[in-house]
């Protein structure tokens, strides 16, 4: 059996110590996401909604119900059902507020759904920033675009999963 755990203390075990970190990470993050739905009556695919689009509000740059679809990997109808469950619990609304063309739906998260989110995950937020903190600002640029760059390598092996001829697994995986 191949050992995959670097017997130096050097680059290749502080590499290994941080990608460990971040499965770890990921894991308790799918456990917190997990905890947040049962307690609010929502399914995964619901939270990964509310997420994306307070996320794409909070940067100026709403959804429509098609770019949701594309970011959650759903089907249409899938799509049509999470955003009306969302809806029908009052965390998001439909609105039509482009000025150009009023047929463009943008969706938007409501007060309470905001109150819901903060509720539960702000005690985390301000953790993440009381860590933060502890970094000046050139440590939080390489930071940053550690971060980014992850969530991006992330995104391209989850887009290669669901492209691959097997995708069977990867898309049972990616769209539970």
């Amino acid at each position: 059996m191949t050992n995959f755990f670097p017997a130096d203390n050097g680059r290749a075990r502080l590499v290994w110590a941080i990608v460990d970190a971040l499965r770890r990470y990921g894991t308790d993050s799918a456990r917190l996401g997990q905890a947040f739905s049962a307690l609010h009556g929502l399914q995964h695919a619901d939270l990964q909604a509310l997420v994306a689009i307070m996320s794409a509000e909070g940067s100026g740059s709403p959804l429509t119900p098609g770019l949701l679809r594309q970011r959650l990997g759903l089907s249409s109808g899938g799509t049509s059902y999470v955003i009306d469950r969302l809806e029908g619990a009052g965390h998001v609304r439909r609105t039509r507020d482009n000025p150009r063309d009023n047929r463009v739906v943008h969706l938007r998260y409501t007060e309470q759904g905001m109150e819901t989110g903060v509720a539960f995950f702000g005690p985390l937020g301000r953790r993440t920033t009381e860590v933060l903190d502890r970094f000046d600002d050139a440590e939080l640029a390489v930071i940053h675009r550690f971060v980014i760059a992850n969530a991006q390598t992330l995104h391209a092996h989850l887009a290669e999963l669901e492209t691959a001829p097997d995708s069977a697994v990867a898309d049972s995986a990616v769209s539970d």
